[in-house]
């Protein structure tokens, strides 16, 4: 059942030079369990981005400040090692160490209309994300219902149906990131 998953997943890793990709429903989500997995409570990023990227920080409960930084392809969240990479995906584009989450949403370097990805190279992070994913299933067990304890986790999984349209569509990827202007969110107020 999750074959098409897994495939569009080592596909997507061999692709970006990334040991481990995790397929997430959104870009959003992927940046939450990066940062509930290493627990941040503070960080600052570029306030040129998209609005649920606050909207997270707010339910998270992260204080979070803007930079004056403005952005192509990707920025980071200072203090971490997770990028929101949501205009990027190159071949050979990941960063040691790093935890760069990608989108798949409307006019992104792979558009399957929405979906996401995380990059990253540390197997623990690996391992508890992955089940976080699938509201804290252990996929090695069948049926889930023989399961009897689970960690914490959410319904942030991809659809086979976008991983078999990931799988065709990767190949064809060769132009570089282009500029996108979003509004400057420090004349917001989330309330």
């Amino acid at each position: 059942m999750f074959d098409q998953i897994l495939k569009f997943e080592q596909a997507l890793a061999e692709y970006t030079g990334a040991p481990y990709a995790i397929m997430t429903d959104c870009c959003t989500h992927a940046i939450e369990m990066c940062l509930r997995y290493h627990a941040v409570t503070q960080t600052a990023f570029t306030p040129f981005t998209y609005l649920s990227i606050p909207m997270t920080m707010h339910k998270l409960g992260i204080a979070y400040l803007y930079t004056e930084e403005t952005w192509v392809g990707e920025y980071p969240f200072h203090g971490t090692n997770i990028w929101d990479s949501a205009r990027r995906l190159e071949r050979n584009m990941y960063r040691a160490g790093q935890m760069q989450c990608l989108s798949f949403g409307h006019n992104k370097p792979l558009h399957i209309g929405h979906g996401g990805a995380i990059l990253l190279d540390d197997a623990q992070a690996y391992s508890t994300i992955i089940e976080q994913r699938y509201d804290g299933r252990r996929l090695s067990v069948a049926p889930w219902e023989s399961q009897c304890t689970f960690k914490i986790g959410y319904h942030y999984r991809p659809t086979i149906e976008d991983a078999k349209i990931g799988l065709e569509k990767l190949t064809t990827i060769n132009k570089l990131p282009e500029y996108h202007q979003y509004p400057d969110l420090r004349q917001i107020t989330i309330i």
